[in-house]
């Protein structure tokens, strides 16, 4: 009998084993729902990297919340990783660091939130595959949100196709080339396709650094112009 009671004692109940597993799923699975929404911002010359929730996406520009409820951390600017993002949100102020933070990056849903003053400088920022694009900013004291869609998301494993062929840009058929000028004005969010391109370089030969950045090859893509 003492032999049953010690080597019971050893085996926790199965509905214990059950609980501790399924919380643990929940723990997992809310931790991991916490760090879908990536926020890259400035302030006070250093560069912020968040993991935020989604109740940031509400609040632009609040640099106090992010700190208090996001995950951030000061990262350098050769630091930034460029090779994916599922949901990433931008604070910027000027057109350069906008630059640096986004130029040749993957991204699949994209916010961008002006957060200082205009007129900016015009750029024209090269962005991998992305299909949605939101845009804020606070003009004469009102208010601009808009947004649009590249390209149809039918396919559902198109983010996988994206995250697996991030490092190998050359097989991304996705190109976006934003016009950082539409920030400036209160004219509508434009956007305007070019498919079937081979050769970017023979398409488009004014388009700065472009050419350094794809390779060409058999496979042709589509080049989305956003104005």
């Amino acid at each position: 009998e003492r032999w049953l009671l010690t080597k019971t004692s050893q085996y926790p109940d199965r509905k214990h084993l059950f609980l501790i597993g399924f919380l643990s799923f929940c723990a997992g699975s809310f931790s991991q729902g916490q760090k879908n929404n990536t926020l890259i911002f400035t302030k006070e010359n250093t560069i912020r990297n968040c993991m935020c929730p989604d109740e940031i996406t509400e609040n632009d520009c609040d640099y106090s919340l992010a700190n208090l409820i996001c995950n951030c951390k000061t990262v350098l600017p050769y630091t930034i990783d460029k090779t994916y993002y599922n949901n990433l949100t931008v604070w910027f102020t000027e057109t350069f660091m906008l630059g640096m933070f986004l130029n040749f990056t993957v991204v699949y849903d994209l916010k961008l939130s002006l957060c200082g003053t205009i007129p900016l400088s015009t750029k024209y920022l090269t962005i991998w595959g992305v299909r949605r694009l939101q845009i804020r900013s606070e003009i004469n004291g009102q208010l601009q949100e808009q947004s649009l869609t590249t390209y149809s998301s039918h396919d559902n494993q198109i983010q996988d196709k994206l995250k697996m062929s991030c490092k190998n840009r050359d097989t991304i058929t996705h190109v976006a080339i934003l016009d950082t000028s539409l920030f400036n004005g209160f004219a509508a969010l434009k956007s305007y396709s070019v498919e079937n391109v081979f050769n970017i370089t023979d398409h488009f030969p004014h388009l700065p650094y472009l050419d350094t950045f794809f390779i060409t090859n058999n496979r042709s893509c589509i080049i989305t112009f956003i104005y």
